[in-house]
């Protein structure tokens, strides 16, 4: 999916437009929150918790950085911006490439979203998956093992059966360590125009594609 939150940006809290907070830097900072607040759960410093309650946590934290009170923002207010990692667009090539690797293969995310976030964006985005699997349901966050291994499970299949394509080379590498086959389809717009990691492959992925189209090309399909 499209990158930066951009959905949050143009939804951005009128509480934090009044203080004059640039909608790009917000989203920005909202996003940096995503990774440490991940990581007390990989952690074990606190039990599982579904992205949409760390992403309302990380806004409220957010929103205290560029000197919002939270408390003053309408709840309501804070509950539809959080639903913005719901509203992500599509990137142009996601929706053909998909429909055309379905013909085939069984198709499906896994995210460290929850399974509501999943279903909102499938839904308003068009895209056609099988299922949605990941963190929520694998009950641990990428790169954690688990959350490969487990996925691999639910589906009946061994590891090497299935081939994770991610924008990212960390998250290709933790799967690879699980015996899952990899394929590196870069996004180098994905934090915006400052981007400076993930612009290439930065190893020997089984497959490296421009776009999800050339991809299903790969694929055969």
């Amino acid at each position: 999916m499209a990158g930066r939150c951009g959905a949050g940006g143009r939804t951005l809290s009128r509480a934090a437009r009044s203080e004059g907070v640039d909608p790009g830097a917000f989203a920005d900072a909202w996003r940096r929150r995503y990774q440490p607040a991940m990581e007390e759960v990989r952690s074990g410093r606190r039990p599982f918790t579904r992205l949409d309650v760390l992403h309302r946590e990380n806004l409220e934290g957010t929103l205290a950085e560029v000197g919002v009170e939270a408390a003053g923002v309408p709840a309501a207010e804070l509950d539809a911006l959080n639903l913005a990692w719901h509203r992500l667009d599509p990137w142009p090539d996601a929706v053909e490439g998909l429909v055309r690797l379905k013909r085939h293969h069984v198709i499906a995310p896994l995210s460290n979203g929850n399974v509501s976030l999943l279903l909102d964006m499938a839904k308003r985005a068009g895209l056609p998956w099988d299922a949605i699997l990941g963190a929520e349901v694998a009950r641990a966050y990428k790169p954690m093992p688990e959350a490969y291994l487990r996925t691999a499970e639910i589906l009946g299949m061994a590891p090497g059966e299935i081939c994770l394509v991610a924008a990212h080379n960390d998250d290709l590498a933790a799967a690879r360590r699980c015996g899952l086959r990899t394929a590196f389809v870069a996004r180098p717009m994905e934090h915006g125009p400052g981007q400076a990691k993930d612009l290439r492959a930065e190893a020997d992925w089984d497959v490296v594609a421009e776009d999800f189209v050339a991809l299903a090309g790969r694929f055969g399909v």
